[in-house]
């Protein structure tokens, strides 16, 4: 079993690879990046990173072998293939400016991994995350099952995280769910969260949970205000989760990036929603009985995701 992760050479990227060299149920992970120039000197950060995750496989004991490289031939047979390329947003950079180039970069780098591995399944983490799954699955021509992205899990595991603090228990025993789009109109749904199977709002009254609910909307700004820098560890155990559930047929289920065409009264659209994950990518999309109030915040962030995504239109076509 091999997996390919591209823009390894980075935090995320590199992450992805460690973790899932750690759980040890593959047979190859390819970390792939472009080559970095700083003067006359040429550097080879993923080439660096992977030989160093290897160097490591004696003390962790994992036998799946990590290989750096900048060529995509060596990604070719990949049963799942995770995508991080792209570039975060500078000072005076744009919103539009940061869709296109991400877009580009997305584009491009799917393109050379369903060349190399036409039947391969697809996890984009590269933000802004539901419009790059939708790059991604226009430029592989992979059928939608195929084609997915990293968000939900990452989110309701800071929520988890949040609530296993708040309570002093183990993350271990709380199960939580969220949907909608990767950012702030994301749909938190504290009446789907449990404590070994007890509601949360037995434990933490009403006002505090949505104190917390809010905190892990904003879970990814909350990183980068204290570094200067986005997260990585956790974006990366993510991602590495949801490729352990695909290559073991493990039937897990999962808040992902998936195509709905109908399901909870929204068309054709990549959004987070709850699905059955295993060989061969998204098995179902599991429809949960949403009240009122829960309902119209998923389908107000449904607006938002479709919105950036006319938004990302007009500029491919400008």
């Amino acid at each position: 079993m091999k997996v390919t992760v591209v823009g390894a050479g980075g935090n995320v990227g590199s992450t992805v690879a460690d973790c899932i060299a750690q759980r040890d149920f593959a047979k190859e992970v390819v970390a792939v990046d472009l080559e970095r120039k700083d003067g006359d000197k040429t550097f080879y950060p993923s080439k660096g990173r992977a030989l160093d995750q290897w160097e490591s496989s004696p003390i962790h004991l994992f036998d799946t072998r990590i290989t750096g490289t900048v060529d995509y031939a060596d990604t070719a047979g990949s049963d799942v293939c995770v995508i991080t390329a792209g570039v975060p947003r500078k000072p005076g950079m744009s919103r539009d400016d940061l869709l296109e180039i991400n877009a580009n970069i997305v584009k491009s780098v799917t393109e050379q991994l369903v060349k190399h591995s036409p039947d391969t399944i697809i996890i984009v983490v590269s933000n802004p995350l539901d419009v790059m799954v939708q790059v991604a699955k226009e430029a592989s021509g992979l059928p939608h099952e195929k084609v997915m992205g990293m968000a939900g899990i990452l989110d309701t595991a800071r929520f988890r995280s949040f609530i296993a603090q708040e309570l002093d228990v183990s993350p271990k025993d709380i199960q939580a769910l969220l949907m909608g789009g990767h950012g702030d109109t994301m749909v938190p749904l504290p009446r789907f969260t449990t404590l070994c199977g007890m509601p949360i709002t037995h434990f933490i009254d009403e006002d505090r949970l949505n104190e917390i609910v809010e905190r892990a909307k904003k879970g990814g700004g909350e990183i980068v205000g204290l570094m200067g820098t986005s997260a990585w560890y956790a974006p990366g155990a993510a991602a590495a989760q949801m490729v352990e559930a695909i290559m073991l047929d493990q039937n897990r289920i999962f808040p992902v990036c998936a195509h709905i065409d109908g399901e909870y009264g929204i068309d054709d659209l990549y959004i987070g929603v709850p699905v059955k994950l295993g060989k061969g990518g998204i098995k179902e999309i599991i429809e949960v009985e949403l009240n009122e109030k829960e309902q119209q915040l998923l389908v107000e962030s449904a607006k938002a995701v479709r919105g950036t995504l006319e938004d990302f239109r007009k500029l491919m076509n400008k």
